[in-house]
């Protein structure tokens, strides 16, 4: 299952490397990355990630949201219509 992460991070060296290197120590294989800082957003990155996993993304969210001081916000989509 394909899953599309929005993601918002403070601009901190290395945040985006931990949000995907705990997505791919979790089981989700990271499929593409998209993103910019928005400058009236105090700078704040604002990322989507999609991901392939056989695990409930949900659970992923919460983990980043928890262990993560640079990430703001999390939310998670299902991505329809891609075959496996």
């Amino acid at each position: 299952m394909q899953y599309r992460l929005d993601l918002v991070l403070h601009p901190a060296e290395g945040a985006l490397l931990r949000v995907i290197g705990m997505a791919e120590r979790r089981g989700f294989a990271p499929r593409a990355i998209s993103g910019a800082p928005v400058a009236a957003d105090y700078g704040r990155w604002h990322l989507q990630l999609v991901v392939d996993g056989q695990r409930p993304a949900e659970t992923l969210c919460r983990q980043i949201e928890e262990d993560h001081l640079d990430c703001v916000s999390v939310q998670v989509t299902a991505v329809e219509g891609v075959a496996p």
